[in-house]
């Protein structure tokens, strides 16, 4: 085994849980991170050493994975639009025949299955520059200063990215919820 490769296992081994939870925070989906997470850590193995240790290697490595999901997410998009454009012509979406997974209590599961829902759909409002900032905020728990690196801005772009997202969410679903 070379020393690349000896160097890449011990990074995947390190990043990857974080790498794949990151994924998820945009994703909401395990498989679609996971495939992500692969994609990120296939990007890293090609570009490994063209790393110039201009920010830590974590934080390059979350650079990665933030940007791959966030391309994920503008893909799925444009597929979506895609499908309503053939729905409208008459053209079937062939998705709309598969099963619902099957739950141990159906009201439970209906009650959180919508409430992911309302909040996917409020985060997907986001302008993807707060969603990012957001995410790695409060849900992966980074400093500002470290989501400034993997954004690459400023801490106080990355304060006033958080602040507008938490005001956007609020207003979101404060809405949805005082309508139903």
């Amino acid at each position: 085994m070379t020393s690349k490769e000896v160097l890449f296992k011990s990074l995947v081994a390190e990043h990857q849980e974080m790498v794949i939870n990151t994924c998820y925070r945009f994703v909401f989906n395990r498989e679609d991170a996971e495939d992500l997470a692969q994609d990120v850590f296939v990007e890293v193995f090609r570009s490994l050493e063209q790393f110039r240790e201009e920010s830590k290697l974590s934080t390059w490595i979350y650079r990665i994975a933030v940007t791959k999901s966030l391309d994920h997410l503008r893909r799925i998009k444009r597929v979506k639009r895609f499908g309503t454009l053939k729905r409208m012509i008459g053209v079937e979406d062939p998705s709309a025949e598969l099963p619902s997974p099957v739950c141990e209590n159906p009201a439970e599961a209906l009650a959180e299955s919508e409430r992911a829902t309302i909040l996917q759909d409020a985060l997907n409002r986001l302008p993807d520059s707060q969603k990012a900032a957001f995410l790695l905020s409060k849900q992966d728990g980074f400093s500002n200063q470290e989501i400034a690196d993997i954004l690459k801005t400023t801490v106080s772009a990355v304060e006033s990215l958080i602040h507008r997202a938490k005001k956007n969410l609020h207003d979101r679903l404060y809405s949805y919820y005082q309508n139903h």
